[in-house]
C-alpha cells in the first residue's frame, strides 16, 4: 500500500531484464496512476534494475474542491506559505520506506534503490550525500519554474550541493520529455551501475 492509511492497488512493475540487482522507486503526480510511469521506464530500463510505480490512494483535495483522485496526501494549496497536510506527508513517507524495506527483503541492498517522483510524487531526502537529479519544465504552468528554482537553492542548504544536479527543459509545461528521460537514464545509469 501506499499514500496515507487507505488501499490502492498493487504497484506497477517493470521487472530487471536479468537478476535483478538496483531498484527505481518512482511516485507520479496528483490524479495520475504508476502506469504511465512504468511504461515511460520500460521504454528506457536498464537490463538489472527492477522499476517499482505505485498508485496513490484515492482520497479527497482540499485544493480540487474535495473531488477524490490519486493522491499522496491532501494538497490546500500551491503557495509557498500554504498550510501542508503533515500527516499525510509522514504516512506517505512511510509508505515509501515499506516499499523501501520490501526491496532489501527482496535482496536489493538500499544503497542501489534510488527514489523518485513528479511533482507531488517528489522525494526529497536526508542524507547529506545521497546524489539528487531535479528537473523542471521552463514553461510549467503549475509549479512554476521558480518554486523548482527556490526547491534547489534549499536542498543545497540541507544537503552536499555538489550533489544537486537542477536541470530545465525548455518549453516544458507540467508533463515530461524525451531528453528529460535520457538524463534520468543516465542518473540511474551513473548510480546504479550493473554489478557481477
Amino acid at each position: 500500500m501506499c499514500g496515507n492509511n487507505m488501499s490502492a492497488p498493487l504497484p506497477a512493475i517493470v521487472p530487471a531484464a536479468k537478476k535483478a540487482t538496483a531498484a527505481v522507486i518512482f511516485l507520479h503526480g496528483l490524479g495520475d496512476t504508476g502506469h504511465g510511469w512504468a511504461e515511460a521506464f520500460a521504454g528506457i530500463r536498464s537490463p538489472h534494475v527492477k522499476y517499482i510505480c505505485p498508485h496513490a490512494p484515492v482520497m479527497p483535495v482540499s485544493l480540487n474542491m474535495n473531488m477524490a483522485m490519486p493522491s499522496w496526501f491532501d494538497i490546500i494549496g500551491l503557495s509557498p506559505d500554504a498550510q501542508e497536510d503533515e500527516a499525510g506527508i509522514k504516512q506517505a513517507a512511510e509508505n515509501v520506506k515499506s516499499l523501501v524495506e520490501q526491496e532489501v527483503r527482496n535482496g536489493i541492498p538500499s544503497h542501489r534503490i534510488i527514489l523518485g517522483g513528479f511533482s507531488q510524487g517528489s522525494i526529497n531526502c536526508v542524507n547529506k550525500d545521497i546524489p539528487i537529479l531535479q528537473c523542471h519544465g521552463d514553461c510549467d504552468p503549475l509549479v512554476p519554474l521558480m518554486f523548482g528554482s527556490l526547491t534547489s537553492e534549499r536542498l543545497k542548504t540541507m544537503l552536499n550541493p555538489a550533489n544537486i544536479t537542477f536541470k530545465t527543459y525548455s518549453s516544458m509545461m507540467h508533463s515530461s520529455c524525451i531528453e528529460e528521460m535520457t538524463d534520468a537514464k543516465q542518473f540511474i545509469d551513473k548510480h546504479l551501475p550493473p554489478v557481477d
